[in-house]
Order: structure tokens, then C-alpha cells, then sequence
């Protein structure tokens, strides 16, 4: 029988997609001169949204190609906005690492008590 939780699921989906957009933006960083490449996002918060609503919590993140406008070279990267995504990606990390240690701390409490 796991012991997985729900919420613990869901935060380890976080973690996992939260991590693979950090790669993400890293790699459109490092492409911004690239001509003709194409930003990727990645998109889990409504799937595991949707997961977490239907007693679930583990999702796996998708990585699609941008949609936003492209260059007269092709590439559709923009700095200010990997720039503006890590730092929202950074801060969700960090909340949700924070989340996953008070979780993990309740449980060992829990085994601590029984």
C-alpha cells in the first residue's frame, strides 16, 4: 500500500514540472541568437490542477513550442520574458520545496507519535 498522499503527489509533480521549465528556459536563454529557433513552454498547472480535483496529483509536464511572435531571423526567443518566467519559476520552486519539507516533517512526526 503506498503512502503517498495527494498532496504529496502533487507537490512531486510540481517539483518535477517546475524543474523541466527551469531547463526549459535555460535552453531558450542559451538559443536567444539561434536564428530560427523556437522558445519551448512548458505546462503542467492545469492538468495537475484537474488531477488534484479528481483525487489523483501526479501529472507529467509538457514542453510545446512558443506561439509567440518570431523575429525577422526566425527565433521567437525573448529575453525579458525567459528572464521574467525564471524568476516566477524560481519562486514557485522554492514554495513548493518549502510545502514538500512540511509535508515530509508531518509524516516523520506522524511515525514519531504511532
Amino acid at each position: 500500500m503506498p503512502l503517498e498522499s495527494v498532496t504529496q503527489a502533487a507537490l512531486q509533480s510540481a517539483l518535477d514540472g517546475l524543474s523541466l521549465r527551469q531547463k526549459s528556459i535555460a535552453n531558450n536563454i542559451a538559443n536567444v541568437n539561434t536564428p530560427g529557433y523556437q522558445a519551448k513552454r512548458v505546462q503542467f498547472e492545469e492538468a495537475l490542477g484537474r488531477s488534484v480535483a479528481e483525487g489523483g496529483g501526479a501529472v507529467q509536464a509538457t514542453t510545446a513550442r512558443s506561439l509567440e511572435p518570431t523575429r525577422t531571423d526566425g527565433s521567437n526567443v525573448n529575453l525579458d520574458t525567459e528572464t521574467l518566467s525564471n524568476v516566477d519559476t524560481v519562486l514557485r520552486y522554492q514554495f513548493a520545496t518549502q510545502a514538500m519539507n512540511s509535508e515530509l516533517t508531518a509524516v516523520r512526526a506522524a511515525f514519531r507519535t504511532s
